[in-house]
């Protein structure tokens, strides 16, 4: 069972899932800067782990085994709207300039990514949290053998969302 966390905008989620994980990193740029530039963030690194999951994905049975789709995030293209996509995620909620969650699901997990800010100036904090739910032991082996490459790609992530908006 999760511990408290000062995530108030994930409290409804904290007591039903299984992992918590939050990165955080200072930066000048938007919330929509910060979400662009992190899901955008796509080196030729990330591919191969994501080619290596396409044959974990396969061996396990998970529905989603393709490798995710995310050029052209640009920061106006990021949407608040529930329903809506944003890369390969749903929008679940979120408040503009104060934080998004967003939601992918398979048939072994239900993963949730949350990008929030305070919003201050002139560099805000940023937090990129992921959330699982395990739905079957499958999920809990999958997310296992992905932990160690994780913390690196959110990482990542969130090194680009800070640094991505000087480059365009």
């Amino acid at each position: 069972m999760p511990t408290r966390t000062d995530l108030p905008e994930l409290d409804d989620l904290l007591p039903i899932v299984d992992e918590i994980d939050v990165k955080t990193i200072r930066g000048a740029v938007s919330l929509r800067e910060f979400i662009a530039g992190s899901l955008g963030h796509s080196p030729l690194w990330i591919k191969g782990l994501f080619a290596v999951r396409m044959a974990v994905a396969w061996l396990l049975r998970l529905e989603t085994t393709g490798v995710p789709e995310s050029r052209g995030l640009r920061p106006e293209t990021v949407s608040f709207v529930p329903g809506e996509k944003v890369a390969f995620f749903t929008v679940m909620r979120g408040e503009e300039d104060h934080y998004l969650l967003l939601e992918i699901s398979d048939n072994h997990l239900i993963g949730y990514l949350a990008f929030i800010t305070d919003n201050a100036k002139p560099e805000s904090e940023f937090k990129a949290v992921t959330l699982v739910k395990y739905l079957r032991p499958a999920g809990r082996f999958y997310y296992n053998l992905i932990r160690p490459f994780h913390h690196i790609v959110v990482l990542s992530m969130a090194q680009a969302g800070v640094t991505s908006s000087a480059r365009q």
